[in-house]
């Protein structure tokens, strides 16, 4: 029920508004007037991702409570008619329109509940030095004029397979241990650039391809969805690992590692 919620973070960087969306909600949604909120602006297509871990680490301390993550991304704002630069051209077939939330509780809630979903089981963020010119939005008196460069991809072949690497390392398991891939589909050769660095065979991000195919990028949004899409299949193995990824301005990147209960 929407009084049960002690937690509200809302996502976005399409757009700017006071009092934020999060807020607009409280009463059409029905939440308590004391629900916390935490209005997150800034980290692009990385903060679905993101999200979830920031989400996580507030029940960590609040194992009770129930928490929700609101992304919401109208892309289509951001387009300069009076822009014929390739990037503008690019954004505009590449990104595309989307909201989603998911709704996380805390430890104790969970048992309570008896919830059977994916536990957050670690979270990395990683932010890639001298790449603030890579990707992202300059502010112009007409409004947000994208940044968008080749130089992504080069970013991921660069460093992501190592980070990634080593992130499972710190939780004892390797790239080949992980059933589930949640990628966020940033563009083709942000795809194939994931996919390489990594190692993995065609096939590990059918999903992520099949929503750009079907919507676009929908910056943080889209990660969201892709993760709805593998939930809805059903639970997976007591046990099984799954890692959920996304790139996003700075660059920056945001690793969330999941796995089904044991018990």
């Amino acid at each position: 029920m929407p009084a049960d919620v002690d937690y509200v973070m809302f996502t976005s960087v399409t757009g700017i508004s006071a009092p934020s969306i999060d807020a607009l909600l409280v009463a059409r949604l029905g939440l308590r007037s004391d629900v916390k909120r935490v209005p997150m602006y800034g980290l692009g297509c990385v903060a679905g991702a993101a999200g979830i871990a920031r989400v996580n680490d507030y029940l960590v301390g609040h194992p009770n409570d129930v928490a929700v993550l609101l992304a919401v991304e109208l892309c289509s704002l951001t387009f300069q008619r009076d822009d014929d630069s390739i990037a503008n051209l690019v954004a505009t077939g590449l990104f595309g329109d989307g909201a989603a939330a998911v709704v996380m509780v805390g430890d104790e809630r969970a048992r309570r509940m008896r919830i059977t979903g994916p536990d957050v089981v670690d979270a990395r963020s990683q932010l890639y030095p001298d790449t603030e010119s890579v990707i992202g939005f300059n502010a112009s008196e007409t409004g947000f004029r994208i940044i968008l460069t080749a130089q992504v991809s080069e970013v991921i072949e660069r460093n992501f397979g190592h980070d990634v690497s080593a992130f499972l390392a710190s939780n004892g398991l390797g790239i080949s241990d992980v059933r589930t891939w949640v990628a966020h589909p940033g563009g083709p050769r942000v795809l194939e650039s994931f996919q390489h660095s990594l190692g993995l065979a065609d096939g590990s991000f059918d999903n992520s391809w099949s929503s750009l195919s079907r919507v676009g990028n929908l910056s943080s949004a889209s990660v969201l969805h892709i993760l709805s899409e593998e939930l809805a299949k059903g639970p997976q193995a007591p046990g099984d690992d799954a890692v959920v990824f996304a790139l996003g301005p700075g660059v920056s990147a945001e690793l969330v590692l999941l796995r089904w209960p044991t018990t």
